[in-house]
């Protein structure tokens, strides 16, 4: 059971979260989207919001501005929250144009906010779970869909209920955090998503 838990903090790492909402977007929106396009999207994504964030962690950490990549101590989470920050701007300049992709670029609006959050949380000294962040938006975000487009999401949004339950079961088991920081960091991921569901073009 505790390697179960336990699996629930590798498998849905909060860098996994703005990709696979990327691919639930391209696989549920009633528009067309051609093949290339969306390959080209996702390998965009992946590259700034997977594997330069991995990168980038390793580097600040054998330059010893951090002391592990899991980021235990708030103060170390500024500096990588920061540059994550920056790739979703260029995201948002770059990759999902808010005329051609309006949700997806909300979605990842609101990320960015969750990040500046996070961060700001940082700065005075309050950890919150990026992990529990991560999972509660792209949650929100699936909701949103499913409401926007009138698709029955039933079974894959419980899924996803069910995921953020093990989740926290596994930071607190890990102790990577405990009740409040996981709060807090549900809170960071619902709020952004939900407001930007206000936004009249995102209906459109």
């Amino acid at each position: 059971m505790k390697r179960f838990l336990k699996f629930g903090s590798q498998i849905f790492h909060p860098l996994w979260m703005p990709l696979a909402g990327t691919i639930v977007y391209f696989l549920i929106s009633p528009r067309f989207f051609p093949l290339p396009i969306v390959k080209a999207k996702l390998l965009a994504i992946a590259i700034l919001t997977v594997f330069i964030p991995v990168i980038f962690a390793f580097l600040i950490k054998n330059l010893g501005l951090i002391s592990s990549i899991h980021l235990r101590k708030v103060k170390e989470r500024r500096l990588p929250l920061l540059f994550f920050s920056l790739l979703l701007l260029t995201i948002l300049n770059f990759i999902v144009e808010s005329y051609r992709y309006p949700e997806l670029y909300y979605f990842f609006s609101g990320i960015l906010y969750s990040s500046l959050l996070a961060l700001l949380s940082s700065i005075f000294k309050l950890k919150v779970s990026l992990h529990m962040m991560g999972a509660a938006g792209f949650t929100t975000f699936l909701i949103a869909l499913s409401v926007l487009y009138g698709t029955n999401l039933t079974y894959i949004i419980g899924l996803l209920i069910f995921i953020l339950g093990w989740i926290a079961s596994s930071r607190l088991l890990l102790k990577a955090h405990n009740e409040k920081e996981l709060l807090l960091g549900f809170v960071f991921g619902v709020i952004p998503q939900l407001l930007l569901l206000f936004i009249p073009n995102f209906f459109n």
